[in-house]
């Protein structure tokens, strides 16, 4: 896990300061970035005292690279993703969104599960997408909040791009990263809980 824990890092500390070389928007790099270094510092804080699974620590650095990919350039302009499938507007912030709902549930459910705070599947899956559910709508508020604070950075923090159902949207999409996560990958994430460290429960 040493190993691990340095390749991780190491890749996180590479995207940071690509990502940090001259941004489309300074102000922007700020506001899209700031997640990942603060999700960087939570890891680094509890990783003795309450050690994740290898897969959630490996989709948490995806998470983080899709941010910093999307602060480098800002959502609305990032490469290849101009056109694709046929849309007009670019579609990063989407998978953006995706991501936010794919990983926070995977997060969620091993915290859920290793503290045993609900019994039962059913219950789990409702808490699961419960928690997703309010952390993008709390998002969404904050993308508001910036809005209305800071007219400069809203364009480019909100990635709207003339959307009228943005928020919406983006809201049913990590939704089905929610849905997507629990299906697919709660056996692998059920068996890396059970292969940890008594200690590490």
């Amino acid at each position: 896990m040493t190993a691990i824990k340095y390749i991780w890092a190491g890749v996180f500390l590479v995207v940071l300061v690509w990502s940090g070389i001259h941004p489309a928007d300074r102000a922007t790099w700020w506001l899209e970035v700031f997640p990942a270094l603060l999700g960087a510092v939570v890891l680094w804080g509890t990783y003795r005292t309450f050690r994740l699974t290898p897969l959630v620590y490996w989709m948490i650095l995806v998470h983080c690279i899709v941010l910093m990919i999307g602060g480098h350039y800002t959502y609305a302009e990032v490469p290849f993703f101009d056109g694709w499938l046929g849309f007009e507007r670019n579609n990063y912030d989407k998978l953006g969104h995706f991501f936010q709902g794919f990983v926070p549930a995977l997060i969620a459910r091993e915290i859920l599960i290793r503290k045993r705070v609900v019994n039962g599947r059913g219950w789990l899956r409702l808490f699961v997408v419960s928690v997703v559910l309010a952390i993008s709508a709390f998002y969404e508020l904050i993308e508001w909040w910036v809005a209305l604070v800071s007219r400069e950075a809203a364009d480019a923090f909100l990635g709207t791009q003339g959307y009228v159902w943005d928020t919406q949207s983006d809201m049913a999409l990590a939704l089905l990263g929610a849905f997507c996560a629990v299906v697919l990958l709660s056996r692998v994430q059920d068996r890396q809980i059970a292969g940890l460290a008594p200690r590490a429960r």
